[in-house]
C-alpha cells in the first residue's frame, strides 16, 4: 500500500451527511470538492465553509491538535489560517474528528503557474507570518500543547537517511541527477546536533499549503503536522520555492536565522520535494510533479 493510500474516505454524499446530522441547517445549498492530499480531503459547503476529513488513523492527533491550537494561532498571523468554528464528532459512518472553517480564497501555489517574478512578491508576506508563527509569543501561549518534532523533520540523524532514500528513487526515474555536492550537504546535516524546541511550527510546510490569488498569499493552510520544534523545518520555502535573489529577501524580512536552521531547511527541501515528485508521478498530477521538481532543482542548485 502506499503511504498516501486513503484508510477511509469522506466523499462529496458521506460528507453532505455528516455536516447535516451534527449542523444543520448546514448544507443550504451546496457540497462540493474542493481538494484531496495525503492527510485530509476538504469539501466546500455552501461556499463558505471548509470541512476538513482525515484520510488515514496515523493523522487523527494532528487533527485534534489543530482543533485545539489553530484559532489562537491565527490570532497572531497576517495571513488565513483554517481556525475551527465546526467540530464534528465520529460516528458509526465516519470514525475520526473533522472540522469546518471559514473558507480561504486562493489556489495552491503550486498550482498558480507561477514566475520567479511573482513567486519574489510572495517572499516577504511568507516570510512575515513564518515570523510571526515562530515568535515567543506563540510558543508560549500554544506551546503546551504540541509535541515536539513528532515526525522527525528537524532531527537529522532520521531525515538524511530518509531523504537519501527518496533522491535516489528520483534519480532512478532519470528526471533529476544528482548534483556533485550532495553527498557532501547531507555529511553536515547528519553532524549536526538534536535540535530544540524553539518555536511552534506549521512542520510540513511546502506549496500545496499555501494559498495564493491575485499575486497574494491568502492562506497557510493542512497544519495536521503542528509542532514545537527548529524553525528550519518551515523555513525550506527559502530553498524550494523562491529562486536566490527572492531568499535573499525573504531572509532580510524573516530576519536571524542560524545556519543550523538554514542546514535543516535545505534538507527538508530535498526530501519534501522529491517525496511530492514521486506523489505526484504516482497519482498523475502532473502539475504537482513539475512544481516539486522544479523546487528539488532549486534546492539542489550550487552544489
Amino acid at each position: 500500500m502506499a503511504d498516501w493510500t486513503a484508510e477511509a474516505r469522506a466523499d462529496e454524499e458521506l460528507a453532505r451527511e455528516l455536516v447535516a446530522e451534527q449542523f444543520a441547517p448546514l448544507p443550504r445549498r451546496s457540497v462540493e470538492l474542493v481538494s484531496e492530499g495525503w492527510d485530509y480531503v476538504v469539501h466546500l459547503v455552501d461556499g463558505e465553509w471548509a470541512f476538513r476529513f482525515p484520510r488515514r488513523a496515523v493523522v487523527v492527533p494532528g487533527t485534534e491538535r489543530e482543533i485545539a491550537v489553530l484559532g489562537r494561532i491565527a490570532a497572531h498571523l497576517p495571513v488565513g489560517v483554517p481556525a475551527p468554528v465546526y467540530v464534528g464528532r465520529p460516528t458509526e459512518r465516519f470514525p475520526w474528528p473533522f472540522f469546518g472553517a471559514r473558507f480561504l480564497p486562493g489556489v495552491e501555489a503550486g498550482e498558480a503557474a507561477l514566475s520567479d517574478e511573482e513567486r519574489a512578491q510572495l517572499a516577504r508576506p511568507l516570510a512575515r507570518s513564518l515570523r510571526a508563527l515562530h515568535a515567543p509569543a506563540v510558543l508560549a501561549e500554544v506551546g503546551d500543547l504540541l509535541p515536539f518534532d513528532p515526525i522527525h523533520r528537524a532531527d537529522m540523524t532520521v531525515r538524511v537517511r530518509r531523504t537519501r532514500d527518496e533522491l535516489a528513487a528520483v534519480a532512478e526515474v532519470g528526471t533529476w541527477k544528482p548534483p556533485a555536492g550532495l553527498d557532501e550537504l547531507l555529511q553536515r546535516a547528519a553532524a549536526l546536533p538534536p535540535p530544540e524546541p524553539r518555536a511552534v511550527c506549521h512542520g510540513d510546510l511546502h506549496f500545496r499549503q499555501l494559498l495564493v490569488e491575485g499575486g497574494e498569499l491568502t492562506g497557510i493552510i493542512d497544519w495536521v503536522d503542528v509542532c514545537r520544534s527548529d524553525p528550519g523545518v518551515d523555513l525550506q520555502l527559502a530553498w524550494s520555492f523562491l529562486a536566490p535573489a527572492a531568499r535573499e529577501e525573504f531572509l532580510d524580512e524573516y530576519g536571524p536565522v542560524s545556519e543550523e536552521s538554514l542546514l535543516r531547511a535545505r534538507v527538508l527541501a530535498l526530501f519534501l520535494n522529491s517525496a511530492l515528485v514521486r506523489y505526484g508521478s504516482a497519482e498523475g498530477m502532473a502539475t504537482l510533479e513539475a512544481e516539486a521538481l522544479a523546487g528539488l532543482q532549486r534546492a539542489s542548485a550550487g552544489l
